[in-house]
Parts: C-alpha cells; structure tokens; sequence
C-alpha cells in the first residue's frame, strides 16, 4: 500500500461480505470475509458492515471512505435500497448509506454490486482503456452494468444495464418467476438446474460441479455451458445494437469456467456482427472475487475527492 488515502470497499453478496482496503492508485491491502447474515435482515446486516470496517480500521488506519456494492436496485445519491430479491430479508427500503455513515462517522458510498464490479474494472481491472462498456457478472444470478465515457451510467431509476431479466433467451423459468429471460439459461442455479434435467439425474449437482465435468468431457455439461456461453453472446449482441457499445467485460463466480464458456460466446458475436460493422469485443474480468469491493472502494474514494473540492 502507498501513502495515499484508502477506502474500504465492501461487496455484500448474498452468502458472504468480502472487506478490501484500496488506495488512490488502486493498490489493495488488508482483506476479511464475514458470513453474511441475509435471512436477519437489515439491522443484522448492517451490524456485519460496522463489524468488518472497524476491524480493519484495527489493522490498517482509518480510511477516508467506505463504499458498498450489493444486490438490488440501489439510489446511489441517498445510498438507498430501493429494491432486492427475497434473498435479503427486510433489506428494501434500507437507508443504508445514512446509518452507516452515522455509525462509522466516514462518508459512505452505496452503489449496485454489479456496478461496483463494472466500476472496478475499469479503474483497476481489464478494461481500463475503454470508455464504453457493457460489464456482465454471472454467478447464482446475472447482473449487468453499463459505462458511457468512463463513468457508470445507472439510468433514472439506478437499474440501467440490468440485462439478467430481460426476456428473449427461450421459455425455461426465471428465478423471478417469469420465463425466458438470460438468467434463465446463463445463472449458476440455472446451469445446474439444466444439467440435472439433461443428465437424468436428481442430485444436488452444482455449477461447479457441472463445470468439472465439462472439463472431463461430459457432453451434457458441455452441451449447458456452450448454450450459457451462446446466451451471453445474444445479450452482448443487444447492448451493441441498442447502444453501439462494443466491449463487454464477464465476471461473476460462474466466469471461473471461462475457458468452456468463451468459445461459444465468441462464436456467437462473430457469427452475427453488429449492424455497425465494428466487432464485439469479449474481457474476461482481471480482478476476480474482490472486483465488487475493489470498485466499491475506488467509488467512494472519488465520491470523497468531489466532496472535498470547493
């Protein structure tokens, strides 16, 4: 770590929080993981946040900031919760960034976890070097997130990029109770579920596990992850017809399969160009698990350098 201020950059998953330290050049320190208490709700959820930063503030100084990227749709400007899955109890309508930065007594920046994962990525990850983005994270669920000119662009409502329910991807069933959409073909849960129904088979198989077995050559694992891989390339195909958008980064816990799932995503975008003429550009996210909290962090610390210029 430099001498320059850090931030603490949180990224509340719905399992597990991951806590990193990162300075102004991006360069990460001390890191912690403390389960997440989801199904407790918000003051429970909220206890973990205060929990973990104060520990680190023990090991490594008080930062300047704390950023947050979690699930659901969030109102950046207040730090608010606006909406979230069922996955976290009691967790809509949270005003998060208010009591924590009360609590702490730091800044606190609040952001989607998907856009904190995009965010991270830019500043310190595989895409550095482009201003227009697409980041797609696909793990339990898949999220999406957008950037025009370097900066994240959340739309009116704080839901712009959300690509994992837009329908289009068939008529399986959704998490959300719909049908059709990417998260219906290209989620871990969904993954799983797939290859159990195409295998025969009522086991508690995983998508880490179907990826193993792709790897050994299992044709139905193979067949699922090739058509999760086409999904994502249709969905990269859209953001590049709609938006002229044509770098698309991938991340997310289901990425770790990424050499079973790149070549039908890339056969896909190359098979059906943009009407442009300009190839989609396929990123395969550089930061891993930490890229949420890394971007978190580097969000609140710029958040922190607007608030201190006059």
């Amino acid at each position: 770590m430099t001498d320059t201020p850090t931030a603490v950059g949180i990224d509340l998953g719905g399992t597990k929080t991951r806590f990193v330290v990162v300075d102004g050049a991006h360069a990460t320190g001390p890191t912690l993981t403390l389960p997440t208490p989801a199904r407790e709700g918000g003051e429970a959820m909220m206890r973990t946040i205060v929990e973990g930063v104060e520990e680190l503030i023990r090991t490594a100084g008080a930062p300047v900031a704390v950023g947050i990227g979690t699930a659901g749709v969030v109102d950046h400007r207040s730090g608010r919760i606006v909406a979230a899955s069922d996955s976290f109890t009691d967790w809509a309508g949270t005003e998060l960034g208010r009591h924590l930065a009360t609590k702490l007594g730091l800044p606190v920046s609040v952001d989607n976890d998907v856009n904190a994962f995009l965010f991270g990525e830019l500043t310190a990850g595989a895409v550095t070097a482009v201003p227009d983005v697409f980041g797609i994270s696909v793990g339990t669920g898949v999220g999406g997130a957008l950037a025009i000119d370097g900066d994240l662009h959340r739309g009116r409502h704080g839901a712009a990029g959300e690509i994992g329910h837009v329908p289009g991807f068939g008529d399986e069933p959704c998490t959300c109770g719909q049908y059709g959409h990417l998260e219906s073909l290209a989620s871990g849960r969904s993954i799983a579920r797939r290859y159990r129904a195409r295998a025969g088979t009522s086991d508690e198989t995983t998508a880490a596990d179907v990826t193993t077995r792709a790897a050994d050559g299992d044709p139905a694992a193979l067949a699922v992850l090739a058509e999760a891989g086409d999904a994502i390339g249709r969905a990269a195909l859209i953001v590049a017809g709609l938006l002229d958008v044509g770098d698309v980064v991938v991340g997310g816990g289901v990425s770790a399969a990424w050499d079973l799932l790149a070549p039908s995503v890339r056969r896909t975008v190359t098979d059906s160009a943009p009407v442009s003429g300009h190839p989609v550009r396929i990123h395969r996210a550089r930061l891993g698990a930490d890229a949420a909290a890394v971007g978190a962090a580097a969000l609140a610390l710029r958040d922190s350098r607007a608030s201190a210029d006059p």
